[in-house]
Parts: C-alpha cells; structure tokens; sequence
C-alpha cells in the first residue's frame, strides 16, 4: 500500500464511500485482537455506542478483507474470526490521525468563539 490520502476518498478507508465509518469501527475493534462478528458488533456497541446491522457488518468485512486490511483466520466451528494485517494497522493509524486533526481543528474553531448568526 501506499501513502494515505483523506482527501477526495483516495484513501484505503476514503475509496469505502459510505463504509467509512464501520470500517473505522471494525479496524479499531480487531487492534484489540482477532474477532469474530458478533464479538465484534458487541465490542463496537461497548465501545462506540453503535450497533452495525449484520448486513453492514459483513458488507465491510468482505471489503477490508478483499482490501488486504484483514484476514479470516481458521475456525473450528461456524464462527469465522478476523484479525487485523500490518497494512490495516497502517491504515487505521493514518486514517485515525487524520480524523484526530479535523475534531482538534473544529474543537478550537468552537472554544474561540462561535456564535449562532
């Protein structure tokens, strides 16, 4: 993978359009360590206080994993476990940092003084 870019959706979790935000949640599960779905859906509800339908969750899953941000790992039963690979853990840091700049940005815009018009 290359660099990461927020700007435009040119990046690995930009180029996921509306996914964006459950693929924020799911990288940020698995930097936890592996998961499988529903651990992962109650992990994001713990720590987000958002639930991801199963549609979307597996909906995103597929897309991180054909992305080569995640891997299924084997399983000895119907639950399939995901985990996060070294260009996932890159991205999510980038993609984290740069979400971190925009909330600083509009965190010190709202302290300086905004004002309904």
């Amino acid at each position: 993978m290359t660099g990461v870019s927020e700007r435009g959706g040119g990046g690995a979790l930009g180029g996921l359009g509306r996914s964006t935000g459950p693929a924020t949640l799911i990288l940020s599960s698995l930097a936890d360590g592996a998961k499988h779905g529903y651990a992962l859906t109650k992990d994001i509800e713990a720590f987000a206080g958002e639930r991801l339908a199963p549609g979307t969750l597996y909906e995103a899953l597929s897309r991180l994993e054909g992305q080569g941000l995640i891997e299924a790992l084997e399983s000895e039963d119907r639950r399939r476990p995901y985990r996060l690979t070294a260009a996932g853990a890159q991205v999510l840091r980038a993609h984290l940092e740069a979400q971190r700049r925009v909330a600083d940005l509009g965190l010190q815009r709202l302290a300086g003084g905004w004002s309904p018009a």
